[in-house]
């Protein structure tokens, strides 16, 4: 039996035969402390999407695990830093209950709405006016009650523990990476 090899392929299998595997460039190490920390202004919500940041606040700071998974979809994910995915409201509810229970500030740094989908990319600190702790995206989906549902909890910290954090600049100047 003979199998037919398209040209394409067979035309780059013979040219790649020829190339030698070239050792890549060592990637240069890029630390935090090199990039200045600016902190981005506040956007305001409508009020729906608002009321959501807020009533995870509160669940939040109350400890309220079952109150939290219940602020998402069905299938929703929950994507914290240094912890698996969860999906769905029991292992969401696991999650919050080793987590929650902290003081808590969510501020929105950008948003879109598109029919029944929005965004909020944000970030969170212990108190408001506070340097920020981390950053969050949520993707929500409106419900037939016209209430917003997470449907997907991504965040992240600005900082790995233990390592320092510089001090936010307040500044609208172009961020310039040094060259290696």
């Amino acid at each position: 039996m003979r199998t037919k090899i398209p040209k394409s392929f067979a035309v780059a299998l013979i040219l790649s035969a020829g190339v030698q595997a070239q050792e890549l460039p060592e990637a240069v190490p890029m630390p935090s402390a090199a990039l200045p920390s600016v902190e981005l202004p506040t956007v305001a919500l409508p009020p729906g999407l608002d009321r959501v940041l807020r009533d995870y606040e509160l669940a939040w700071m109350q400890k309220q695990p079952s109150a939290l998974a219940g602020m998402f979809t069905m299938d929703g994910m929950a994507l914290h830093s240094g912890s698996p995915p969860a999906r769905g409201a029991a292992q969401i509810s696991a999650g919050y209950a080793e987590a929650a229970g902290t003081p808590l500030s969510l501020r929105a740094l950008a948003y879109a709405v598109s029919h029944d989908m929005a965004y909020i990319v944000g970030a969170f600190a212990p108190a408001a006016g506070e340097p920020d702790h981390g950053k969050f995206v949520l993707v929500l989906r409106r419900g037939s009650d016209g209430d917003w549902k997470i449907a997907a909890d991504i965040d992240n910290m600005n900082a790995l523990p233990g390592a320092p954090t510089p001090e936010p600049e307040q500044s609208n100047a172009p961020v310039s990476v040094p060259e290696p």
